[in-house]
Parts: structure tokens; sequence; C-alpha cells
């Protein structure tokens, strides 16, 4: 019982360093930022962007390994968001360039920032942030939180998903804006009215 309680423990720690490894994020279930069960997109529509980053994912690594850990992809409706940090503004051109050249993409939105020397006090304040904003998302009955997305870089809030109404996303951006010490919200969130197959 002891060994199974160590082994679970060690887990968490596990999956809680490589939650932390590039910049500071929370996702939906299956990476993409929406929870499948309530997705509001067409069932088509889920496996064709499920397609479509598995794809992208598979060519940005054999690009460089070592992008696995600092740049990350979402495909929501058709559309890409590429978010993460690399080495300089060559690099970043470069998987812009990748991105539009997967097959059945509608646009391609680049989020990526060029790396600095590590900031353990920075990074934690941007984990705090995206945890506050979570937790906030959770708690607000207006708001879908499974179907939004969070990274925090430098205080800055990137929240990436899909609303059922105008509300719904005002209400996400609030939640964003009333965080302590945020000093910007990039909100890229899609309106079920925009997507183009929705569920019947």
């Amino acid at each position: 019982m002891l060994r199974m309680k160590t082994r679970i423990i060690l887990f968490f720690l596990i999956g809680l360093f490589f939650s932390g490894c590039v910049g500071v994020s929370s996702t939906g279930l299956f990476g993409t930022g929406v929870s499948v069960a309530i997705d509001p997109r067409s069932l088509g529509t889920q496996i064709d962007d499920s397609i479509m980053q598995k794809n992208l994912s598979t060519r940005i690594l054999l690009l460089d390994k070592n992008y696995f850990l600092s740049v990350k992809t979402k495909v929501i409706d058709g559309r890409i968001f590429i978010t993460g940090k690399v080495g300089d503004p060559e690099e970043k051109l470069k998987l812009t360039k990748l991105a539009w050249e997967t097959q059945g993409v509608r646009s391609v939105k680049n989020d990526l920032k060029i790396k600095e020397d590590f900031n353990f006090k920075q990074s934690a304040k941007d984990l705090l942030i995206t945890s506050q904003l979570r937790t906030a998302l959770i708690f607000n009955d207006k708001i879908k939180a499974t179907n939004y997305q969070i990274d925090t870089y430098k205080k800055k809030i990137y929240i990436y998903g899909i609303a059922t109404t105008n509300a719904e996303k005002d209400a996400v951006i609030d939640e964003a804006n009333e965080i302590l010490d945020v000093e910007n919200v990039i909100a890229s969130i899609l309106l079920v009215d925009n997507l183009r197959i929705q569920k019947n």
C-alpha cells in the first residue's frame, strides 16, 4: 500500500513538472483545450482538427526534437494556435510557415516568444496567475471552463477556446482581467456561431 501511494505521488509530481516546462498552461481533455463531451464542434470537425494537430506536431518534431517541450499547438475548427518559446525570430517564422503548410488550415495565430534566461520568480508568478484564472472559470456558472486553454507568459494571459455566446466570451475575459498583477489578456476565443459545422 505504501509503495502504491509513493508511486501515485511520483506520477503526480512528474505530471506537474512537465506541465510547467512550456510556459504555464492549462488544458482541457485530450490536450486541445476543449472537452469532447461538451464540445460544440461536430464530430467530423473534431476528428479533422485532431488529425491536423497530430500532423503538425509530428512535422514540428521532425524539424527539431527540442520543440517537444518548448512549442505547443492547438487546432480549433481548422484554426491553428501556436504558443511556447523559440531561440530567435527566424525559428518563429519557420514554424509559422510550417503551420500554414498544414492541409486544411484556415488561419494561423503565432504567439511564440523568444527565449530568455530562466527566471524562477517569474515562472512561479505565471503559474499562480494560470491557477487563479482556471479556478475562477471553474466556479463561474456562466462559463464552460473545460472549453478553454490558458497560457501565461510574463504576466500576459493567452486564452484559447470556444464560447457558446458573446456573454460567455466577455465573462472569460473579465475573469482574466480581475487576476492580480496581470498586465494583458490576449483572447483567441471562437464563438459557436462562427464554427463551420456545429453539433446538431
